[in-house]
């Protein structure tokens, strides 16, 4: 091989693995209009308090899509007919939320890096259990001395919590093994 053709080579692989560095990075989040509607209630996502979410697809779409509480977003991760191609997962930072009846429009976090508090005493937007989002586990605590429930990372959140009806039983249950019961699951 000529020189010129190793250096061309070397540098088409520079620039190849310089791209997906690229495609790697997460889409910034939206900020949350009044035209966001929610995936699952079809309604408009500001009429309802709590956490929000919003999932991006890899796909080239113009917009997010939106959903009325980040225990919804959780879901449609974890719903097998939904999309995997999910480029980011955005959730309310409920820690730099103006109140809960207004997560704000602007302070999302990567899902996959929030603590959450599930099983405590407040509700989300559709009325119902809410894993709350906050951007850190001392946030989260404090919630929980308040509110009860317990703090888990994104990994934890238990799918029979998200999907199930909630309550007590259903957040002892791992997402990747709904039979094994996790290891000391009281509030805190």
């Amino acid at each position: 091989m000529t020189r010129a053709l190793v250096v061309g080579i070397l540098l088409s692989a520079f620039l190849l693995g310089g791209c997906r560095e690229e495609q790697r990075a997460s889409p910034p989040p939206f900020a949350l209009t009044s035209e966001a509607v929610g995936r699952y209630c079809g309604m408009n996502v500001l009429e309802h308090p709590g956490p929000k979410g919003q999932i991006i697809l890899d796909a080239q779409v113009p917009e997010p899509i939106w959903f009325s509480s980040a225990r919804d977003a959780l879901a449609f991760t974890m719903l097998p007919e939904e999309p995997k191609d999910i480029a980011a997962i955005y959730v309310s930072d409920m820690s730099k939320a103006p109140s809960w009846e207004k997560p704000g429009e602007t302070n999302w976090i990567d899902a996959r890096k929030a603590f959450y508090v599930i099983s405590s005493s407040v509700r989300g937007g559709m009325g119902a259990e809410e894993a709350v989002p906050f951007s850190t586990e001392e946030a989260a605590r404090q919630f929980s001395v308040k509110n009860g429930g317990r703090v888990v990372a994104f990994s934890d959140v238990p799918q029979a919590y998200v999907l199930g009806s909630g309550g007590a039983d259903a957040d002892t249950t791992t997402p990747t093994n709904p039979e094994k019961k996790l290891e000391g699951h009281g509030h805190g």
